[in-house]
Parts: C-alpha cells; sequence; structure tokens
C-alpha cells in the first residue's frame, strides 16, 4: 500500500511545491481548518480511482477536497500509507437498545461504522398507548418514530441514525397481534401512520415477514402501505417471506410489491438458506438482474458469514405465536397444541438439524449458565429430551424466544453476493461493547465490515478495495436516498475514516465473539473525532439522518 501511494503522489509533486507558496490568505478551501487530513489515499466512494491528496474539515463539512497542499488545521493527520474514505453504512442495524445503555457504538465505529439504519420490520414508532407502555409500568417517552430518533440522539450517541418505519409496527399498532386481515378502516390509518413517518423522515418502509404478526399481512396489505411509501421516494426493504424451501416464490412477492406499489425495493441480508436450497441463490441472482433489466430497481443487502442469528422462532411456526407473548407461551403448555407444534418442529428440523442452532442469548441467568454456547442438539442430550421438546420446554422456562445462530448457509454462495455489484452490507445486529456483555453473540456484531475489507477484498480479491468502499457509503446512501453523505465531497457532512488496507482484520469467532476488529485508526462523525489512533475518544456527535420525505427538506427547498 506505501508503495502504491508513493506512485499516485508523484504526479502532484509540481502542486505540492505549487501549494507550499500559497499565502495564507489564499489556501484552498479559504483559511484555517479544524482537521487536516494529509498524504492519504483518497477514496471518495464513487468506486473511481483513488489518489493520494488531501482532506480538510471545518465544522461538520468537507471543506477540502484534492490535490496535495499545505493546509493550516487544528488537528493535523498523516495518513501516508493509509485509506480515507466516507464513513460506512450498515444497512440493517439492531444497535437502539445498546445506544440507550451506552451511545458509543464501540463495535461498529471501530469498523468505521457512521451511520446506523434501524427499523427491519419494528421501529421506534408510531406507538399507541398500549406500545409504549414498558414492562416495568412505565411509558417510553415519545409516540411516533421522529420523536424517538430524536430521543435516542438527545441521550448522546456517536453514529448517526436513519430509521424504515416498520410494517410490524403498523400492523400491531391498528390490528395488534391477531391473524387476521385488516379493515379497510385499518389500512387506512396504517397509510396515514406510513405516511407521517416519512414526513418525520422515515428513510422507507420494512417487513420482516418470517415473524408473527408480520406474516399475517397479505401481499396486497404490503402493496397499499408501500404505495404511501412510494409518494415520498421511500425504498421498501424486505426480510422476505422465505428465505429457504420458498426463496423464489418469496422473490416474487417482493417483485409484486415493487412493481404495483411503484416502489424502489431491497431484500435484506440475502440469503438461501438451509443446504436443500443452496442452489436456488444461481436462480434468484438471475431473477432479479432480469428484473433490473425490466425496470424495476432491486437491490439487496447482506452480512458476511454462514451463519444467520434469531429466535428458536426460526424453527417455531407463527401459528403458535398469534396473539403476543403471553398466548404464545400459554399455547405451547396446552396439549393439543403442543403435539402439533412438535410435529411441526420435527419438520424443521429435519432440514435445520439441531446439531446446527448453536444457543447465544438467554434471559434465565441459570439457563443460560448450563446452555450457553451449545447446540439444541447438545441441550437435548444433557436434558434427556427429543430436540422438539427441548425446544418447547427451554422457551417456557426462559420465556423468551432464545437467541441463536443457525448455521445454514454456504460459503461459496457468500462470495456469490459480495461479487454483485447491486449488494450493500449490514450487521443484522447491535454494536456491542465486550466490557458490557453478559450473552455470547453473533461475530457480525464485531467483524461484518472488516470483513468486507479485510478477508474478502485484500486477501481473497473477490473485489478490489475501491468497490468495497463503493459499496459501504456512496451505494446505500442513494439507495436511502439521503442527502450530502457518502461521498467525499466539499460540502458534504464530514463524516470520514481513516484505515490501514493492510492490516484491517475483524477477529471475532462464534465461541469467542467479543473481539474487536483492528486496523481503523481515525473516525470522525459530522466533523468530530469519534476514533483517534484506533481507540474511542468517547464523543457522541450523532445525529438523525433523514430520508427524501422529510419536511424539513421541502421547507428549505
Amino acid at each position: 500500500m506505501k508503495k502504491f501511494a508513493l506512485k499516485l503522489l508523484l504526479p502532484f509533486g509540481l502542486c505540492l511545491l505549487v501549494s507550499s507558496c500559497v499565502s495564507p490568505g489564499r489556501e484552498p478551501g479559504g483559511g484555517d481548518h479544524d482537521v487536516v487530513i494529509q498524504n492519504g489515499t483518497l477514496y471518495d466512494g464513487s468506486g473511481g480511482e483513488p489518489f493520494v491528496g488531501t482532506v480538510a474539515i471545518r465544522g461538520d463539512r468537507i471543506s477540502y477536497l484534492g490535490e496535495p497542499v499545505k493546509l493550516r488545521g487544528g488537528t493535523m493527520i498523516d495518513a501516508t500509507g493509509k485509506a480515507v474514505s466516507p464513513g460506512f453504512i450498515n444497512m440493517l442495524s439492531w444497535t437502539a437498545s445498546a445506544l440507550r445503555r451506552d451511545g458509543k457504538s464501540q463495535s461498529d465505529i471501530r469498523q468505521g461504522v457512521t451511520l446506523e439504519v434501524l427499523g427491519e420490520g419494528s421501529s421506534l414508532g408510531p406507538l399507541n398507548t398500549s406500545m409504549r407502555r414498558r414492562s416495568d409500568g412505565t411509558d417510553v417517552p415519545w409516540t411516533t418514530l421522529g420523536q424517538g430518533l430524536e430521543h435516542l440522539v438527545g441521550l448522546g450517541v456517536s453514529p448517526n441514525l436513519a430509521s424504515f418505519v416498520g410494517a410490524t409496527t403498523l400492523r400491531v399498532h391498528e390490528v395488534g397481534y391477531e391473524n387476521r386481515p385488516a379493515t379497510e378502516a385499518e389500512l387506512e390509518r396504517m397509510q396515514a401512520l406510513a405516511r407521517a413517518a416519512m414526513e418525520e423522515g422515515a428513510v422507507g418502509m420494512s417487513t420482516a415477514l418470517i415473524y408473527a404478526p408480520a406474516d399475517y399481512a397479505s401481499t396486497d396489505e404490503l402493496v397499499s402501505l408501500a404505495k404511501a411509501v412510494a409518494e415520498y421516494d421511500g425504498l421498501y426493504i424486505s426480510h422476505m417471506r422465505s428465505e429457504g424451501s420458498q426463496l423464489l416464490e418469496a422473490l416474487d412477492e417482493l417483485f409484486t410489491i415493487a412493481r404495483e406499489a411503484g416502489i424502489r425495493s431491497e431484500i435484506y441480508h440475502l440469503k438461501a438458506s438451509r443446504r436443500g436450497n443452496w442452489h436456488k441463490l444461481d436462480e434468484l441472482i438471475r431473477r432479479v438482474e432480469q428484473a433490473q433489466k425490466d425496470g424495476l430497481q432491486i437491490t439487496a443487502d447482506m452480512y458476511t458469514y454462514n451463519a444467520s442469528s434469531t429466535g428458536l422462532t426460526g424453527v417455531i411456526p407463527t401459528w403458535v405465536q398469534e396473539g403476543g407473548h403471553e398466548a404464545w407461551m400459554n399455547r405451547m403448555r396446552e396439549p393439543e397444541a403442543r403435539k402439533r407444534l412438535l410435529g411441526d418442529l420435527r419438520e424443521q428440523l429435519a432440514n435445520q438439524p439441531p446439531e446446527g442452532i448453536m444457543m447465544v442469548g438467554f434471559e434465565n441467568e441459570e439457563l443460560g449458565k448450563q446452555f450457553m454456547g451449545k447446540t439444541v442438539a447438545e441441550a437435548a442430550s444433557i436434558r434427556g429430551q427429543s430436540p422438539e421438546d427441548a425446544i418447547i420446554d427451554l422457551v417456557l422456562e426462559d420465556n423468551s424466544r432464545i437467541q441463536c445462530v443457525y448455521f445454514s448457509m454456504s460459503m461459496d454462495n457468500i462470495r456469490k453476493k459480495i461479487a454483485l455489484p447491486w449488494v450493500s452490507f449490514c450487521s443484522d445486529s447491535a454494536s456491542l461493547d465486550p466490557a458490557n456483555a453478559t450473552d455470547m453473540t453473533h461475530p457480525r456484531a464485531y467483524g461484518s465490515f472488516a470483513r468486507v475489507l479485510g478477508k474478502f477484498s485484500r486477501d481473497e480479491k473477490i473485489i478490489p478495495l475501491r468497490e468495497a468502499i463503493r459499496r459501504l457509503t456512496s451505494f446505500p446512501a442513494a439507495n436511502l436516498k439521503i442527502r450530502n453523505r457518502g461521498n467525499l465531497k466539499e460540502g458534504y457532512f464530514a463524516d470520514v475514516v481513516v484505515f490501514d488496507p493492510d492490516t484491517v482484520t475483524d477477529h471475532a469467532t462464534f465461541k469467542k465473539p467479543h473481539q474487536y476488529s483492528t486496523g481503523m485508526s481515525h473516525v470522525f462523525v459530522n466533523g468530530v473525532q469519534v476514533l483517534k489512533d484506533g481507540e474511542h475518544t468517547g464523543a457522541k456527535p450523532g445525529r438523525v439522518v433523514r430520508g427524501p420525505g422529510w419536511k424539513g427538506h421541502l421547507q428549505s427547498e
């Protein structure tokens, strides 16, 4: 990398000589800067060829970007041999709760993530009276999605935050947890709530259609909601109704929604799950690329591991969960319901073997001590039960869905997806701090983005670094229709990262997940340094980043 940087620097030698003679009052960018990053190899996010140059920051904006020049700055950084790029975008983040506890977003900041996109299926709002009520009897201090985001940022957070409005949240707001179609009046109110969320700055609408009560919604209901979001040029993004045996049918539903609602659409965490379905990825790719040629705007995102993570609800059917948590727990205690459920679980486990389901998150501390990190098969053997009986009883004893890691994907497919130019990246996780860890977790919480830069770009050379950066920056920013972010450009917000492409590495493993990635040197969010020489500064300059329908955009135009 250093040799490459020197070669790039040579053509600018004359420019350096000239710039050294520029008088203080005539500096590029005009006057002093707060931060000047010199001699780095600049990747502007476009996917074009990098070049050695200078980046300067004044306030919350990039004040200079270009050839190497001598500038005055309050903070001077020599980035020789390092890459300088826009901050990265996590297209699917579950970090809202973690940010309420801490705000630093340690594991993602240390990978260069400056924007966390929340809201897969469920979102911080809109909330009705019962949805606002916490388990301890108190109420959350917000009602709408915009208020929820502002509340979170008001607590102090290091990254920027954006969010989809969740279709599940809209449905629960009006229909509750019942397995039935929404009435015409309920659907109209859900559309009105979606429009209000878009005007508050939602980047679009999300669905999570393998979970209850989301999968109680028909395609027609989703089309109606998506039409309301399309009025604001929002994005429809979906955890599709199946990622396994019905993968291609689920894709057809996404196409139907995109076509009938006239809406740009994205597939959350693209995958073909369970061995018998791995071959379907090739056909999915073919169909997406044909749909793109036919005029549909379809994209996807992914995480870079061959295991997913969700609750035991990944194998528990949604019919048993109707009515909400307490109804679900009670139904599993009913002899007839249990008998039916055991049959469904046996069918699920025939395709997703219990040896490939590792339990990593419990509510019951004693259960966690006994079974944390063990597979369902191991737990069943210890308990002297069948795997399906063990699943039911463990969920009842823990009074939760029990978070698990599912080893269900192909590494060859991971590499195929990374090579696709229409796929961005996500963690599908919270941003964590090992100091606060009580459970195990999926290593994607610590390594999703470093893995793109290190393992798959540098080491395996699946995509060049400039393309990896494009897919982490300007590409998702364009899909989200957010303004003045995602590129290194003068006047853009100064979300800037500096890292060593020769050493950036993920260290988290499935057995030892709580390990930070390394190689990221400096991270700036809105011009404020949150990572310095690889360590968090404690700064919390994060803001709400709003989508295309935000009323504030209209008022400023």
